[in-house]
């Protein structure tokens, strides 16, 4: 069975040519964006923005990859979204997992975290196929307690509204239910 994500349950995914898919951690939110892309006919490419440094995520994205199955493509990006972005075909659906890792590897790579929101977002709207971004929300939580911790839990909600602005859908994944806050399904 190639699609173990319960996708009878997920809404079509809109015409929208960019979909942002928001929750917290293990919300749910990676398995109904992957539902979202198994509802299209189109090729599947998969921009994986997790690195492998210890043995808990080596198996995190092992577990990822056997829910997927085999019929993607996957691109690792954990710096260079918008050359995957661009690499991708037209008539594809692409689905971005995830925005917050991405942010993450470039502010402890010190790459420029305040021009990444709006460079990633003119790389999906130049992106011709369809778009599904998953974006953890971190601004739930109690206020944390160093200066790193809060630096990009700022930069992530920023990067957060600035990809919903953009989005023709956006839709928050809270105990594996999504409810959609913008556009439609």
């Amino acid at each position: 069975m190639e699609n173990v994500t319960g996708s009878e349950k997920v809404p079509k995914l809109s015409d929208a040519s960019f979909t942002l898919v928001l929750g917290g951690a293990a919300s749910g939110k990676s398995s109904f964006a992957e539902g979202l892309c198994f509802q299209t006919e189109k090729p599947r490419c998969y921009i994986a923005t997790a690195q492998a440094f210890d043995d808990e995520m080596r198996a995190k994205i092992s577990d990822h990859q056997a829910q997927r199955g085999a019929a993607w493509t996957t691109i690792e990006a954990p710096i260079d979204v918008a050359g995957a972005l661009r690499s991708c075909p037209a008539d594809s659906v692409v689905l971005l997992d995830c925005a917050t890792l991405w942010l993450s590897n470039l502010l402890l790579a010190d790459e420029d975290v305040q021009g990444a929101g709006p460079a990633l977002c003119a790389a999906i709207a130049d992106c011709p196929a369809q778009v599904i971004v998953v974006s953890n929300e971190v601004g739930h939580g109690v206020v944390p307690d160093n200066a790193l911790a809060r630096q990009f839990r700022n930069a992530q909600g920023r990067l957060n509204q600035s990809l919903a602005a953009q989005a023709g859908t956006v839709v928050q994944v809270i105990a594996g239910l999504p409810q959609v806050l913008k556009g439609t399904l």
